[in-house]
């Protein structure tokens, strides 16, 4: 994921977050601050997702941001 996209759009990109992946919390969010390693983490650890799914799923919703 990069870094630079996403923590610079962060407040805009939480609320996508949070609708895209419900179970994650305002402190999950919140701690995240773009960090694509820590979200993936909390993907792994809300759904019980393998990692490479969870870092699978993170990298489309960068693509999926990237066309709007």
């Amino acid at each position: 994921m990069n870094q630079d996209t996403i923590q610079g759009h962060w407040k805009q990109l939480s609320g996508q977050i949070k609708q895209h992946w419900g179970k994650l919390t305002d402190d999950d969010l919140r701690v995240a601050e773009g960090n694509a390693e820590y979200l993936s983490g909390k993907l792994q650890e809300r759904y019980g997702m393998a990692r490479d799914e969870a870092e699978k799923q993170v990298k489309a919703f960068e693509k999926q941001i990237r066309h709007h």
